[in-house]
C-alpha cells in the first residue's frame, strides 16, 4: 500500500523560525525605506502598527483552529468545513498558485543578488541551480526543510538585532562621527506624517506584503510533533518578535535617514546599495556594509523560496487528500514527503521563471495575479475562525476545552476582515479612481482567479454555504487527535 501521510517531526524552534523567517525579507531590508519616503516616519509607523495588530489577530485565529485541528494545508481545509467547499477549493488552488509563482520571483531575485558579486554569471543557471538544491532539501525530509529554514532565519534575525543595536547607538551619538542624531528627523519639514491618510493607506499595502508568510505556521501545523504546545508558543513568540523587529527597525530608519532622502526609494533586492540597513551600517564605518547586507538578503530570499516550495507542496497534498486535486499528489515517500506535489510545484515555478527570459509582460501578469493571494488567504482565515467559533459555541461546547483560545473574539477576526478588504481595494487605488480597465484587470487578477475557481467548483459539485447547525465540530475533534 502506498504512503499518503506526512511525518510529524517539526519541533517548536522550527515552527517559530519558519513563521518568523517567512515574514522577514526584502520587505524589511529594502522596501521599508520606501514606506518612510511615502508617508514619513510617523505615517509608516502607524501603518506597520495597524497591520501588525491585524496579523496578531490572524495568527491567534489560525492558532485556535490549528491546535484544535492540525492539518497541513490548514486554511483551505478550514474554509471547506466552516464556510463552503467551493471556497476551500478556490483558496487552496489560489494559495498553491501564489507560492509557485512567488518561487519563480524568489529564484530570479537570488540570481540578481548573486550577480552583485559575480556579474558575468548566467542568471538562469544560478536560478536553476538553487531550484534543484532547494528541491533536494525538501525531498529528503520535512526535518531537513525545518533545519535549513531554522539556520537561514537565524542569520536574518541576527542581522536585524545588530542593526537595531547599531542604530540605537548612532541615534544617541555613541557610534558614528556626527554626534547624537536624536529624533530631529521626526519633525523635519512635513514629518512625522507626510501625505495624510491616502499616503498612510498606501503604506498599508506595502506593510501587508512585508508581513505575508506569517500564515505559514498554519501549514506547518500538520507536521508539528506537538501542535498543542508548539503552535501557541510559536504564535506568541512570532508576533512580538515581528512587531518589535518591524516597528523598531522603521523607528530607527526614520530617526537616522530623513524621509526626503532619495536613498529611501529602493524597493527591490537590486537596490541593496541604497538599502536603509546598508546606509546605517556604512554611516558607522562598518567595512563592506553593502556586501554584508547583500549576503543577509541572499539568505532571506533563499529562505523565502524554501518556504514557498514547502507551503505550495503541502497545500497541494492537502487538496489531493480532500479530493480537490488529482490523487497522485497525495502520495508520499518513506519520509512522509509529498514527492509529486513538490515536483509539480518546482516545475510550475521553473516554468514561470523561464517566461521572464522571453519578455517581461507575461511574467509581470503572473506576478500581479499572485500578489493578492496572501491577503485573500488572510480573509479566508479570519472568516473561517469567525464561523468555527460560532459553530463551536452553537453546539454547546465550552471554550475552556480549547487547547488555545484566540483573544477578543469576535473583534479580532472582524478587524482582520475589514483591514484585509481595505488592503485588497487599496492595491491599485489610482486605477480604480481613473477606471483604467487594463490596469484593473492586472492588479485585481487574483480576485478573478479566485472567483473562477469558486464558480467552477460550485457549478460542478452544487456545493452550498455550510449552515452553522451543519458544521460538525465534534467530528472534527474525533478525526484529528494528537
Amino acid at each position: 500500500m502506498e504512503n499518503t501521510d506526512v511525518n510529524r517531526s517539526l519541533k517548536t524552534r522550527h515552527l517559530s523560525m519558519i513563521a518568523l523567517g517567512g515574514s522577514i525579507g526584502t520587505g524589511l531590508f529594502v522596501a521599508s525605506g520606501s514606506s518612510i519616503s511615502t508617508a514619513g516616519p510617523g505615517g509608516a509607523l502607524i501603518a506597520y502598527v495597524a497591520i501588525g495588530i491585524m496579523v496578531y489577530f490572524l495568527m491567534t485565529s489560525l492558532g485556535e483552529m490549528a491546535t484544535y485541528m492540525p492539518v497541513s494545508g490548514s486554511f483551505a481545509t478550514y474554509a471547506t468545513k466552516f464556510i463552503d467547499p467551493a471556497m476551500g477549493f478556490a483558496l487552496g488552488w489560489n494559495y498553491w498558485f501564489n507560492w509557485a509563482i512567488t518561487l519563480a520571483v524568489d529564484l530570479s531575485t537570488i540570481s540578481l543578488v548573486i550577480k552583485y558579486w559575480f556579474p558575468s554569471w548566467s542568471s538562469w543557471k544560478i536560478s536553476l541551480t538553487f531550484l534543484v538544491v532547494l528541491l533536494v532539501i525538501n525531498l529528503i525530509s520535512v526535518g531537513s526543510f525545518g533545519e535549513t529554514e531554522y539556520w537561514l532565519s537565524s542569520i536574518k534575525v541576527t542581522a536585524v538585532i545588530v542593526f537595531l543595536i547599531v542604530g540605537a547607538l548612532t541615534i544617541f551619538g555613541i557610534l558614528g562621527q556626527n554626534g547624537a542624531v536624536g529624533l530631529s528627523n521626526y519633525t523635519y519639514k512635513k514629518a512625522p506624517i507626510v501625505g495624510g491618510i491616502p499616503a498612510v493607506l498606501s503604506v498599508f499595502v506595502v506593510a501587508g506584503f512585508s508581513f505575508q508568510g506569517t500564515e505559514l505556521i498554519g501549514i506547518t501545523a500538520g507536521e508539528s510533533a506537538t501542535p498543542e504546545k508548539s503552535i501557541p508558543k510559536a504564535i506568541k513568540q512570532v508576533f512580538w518578535r515581528i512587531l518589535l523587529f518591524y516597528i523598531l527597525s522603521i523607528a530607527v530608519i526614520g530617526a537616522l535617514i530623513p524621509y526626503t532622502s532619495p536613498n529611501l526609494l529602493g524597493s527591490e533586492a537590486g537596490d541593496i546599495a541604497i538599502s536603509p540597513f546598508t546606509i546605517v551600517f556604512k554611516r558607522v564605518g562598518i567595512p563592506l556594509a553593502a556586501g554584508i547586507m547583500n549576503a543577509v538578503i541572499l539568505t532571506s530570499v533563499i529562505s523565502a523560496a524554501n518556504s514557498g516550495l514547502y507551503a505550495a507542496s503541502r497545500m497541494l497534498w492537502s487538496m489531493s487528500k480532500q479530493g480537490m486535486a488529482p490523487k497522485t499528489f497525495e502520495r508520499t515517500n518513506n519520509h512522509g514527503v509529498p514527492v509529486f506535489s513538490l515536483l509539480l510545484t518546482a516545475l510550475v515555478g521553473g516554468a514561470a521563471l523561464f517566461t521572464s527570459l522571453y519578455g517581461d509582460s507575461f511574467y509581470e501578469l503572473l506576478v500581479a495575479a499572485s500578489g493578492l493571494t496572501g491577503f485573500i488567504a488572510w480573509l479566508g482565515i479570519a472568516f473561517s475562525h469567525y464561523r468555527f467559533r460560532r459553530a463551536y459555541l452553537n453546539k454547546g461546547y465550552s471554550l475552556d476545552d480549547l487547547k488555545y483560545k484566540a483573544k477578543w473574539f469576535p473583534f479580532g477576526p472582524i478587524l482582520a476582515i475589514v483591514l484585509g478588504i481595505i488592503i485588497i481595494i487599496g492595491q491599485d487605488i489610482r486605477s480604480l479612481v481613473n477606471f483604467n480597465m487594463g490596469r484593473l484587470l492586472i492588479s485585481y487578477s487574483g480576485l478573478i482567479i479566485l472567483f473562477i475557481c469558486w464558480l467552477y467548483y460550485k457549478l460542478r459539485y452544487k456545493t452550498k454555504f455550510v449552515k452553522l447547525d451543519d458544521i460538525d465540530v465534534a467530528e472534527t475533534k474525533k478525526n484529528h487527535h494528537f
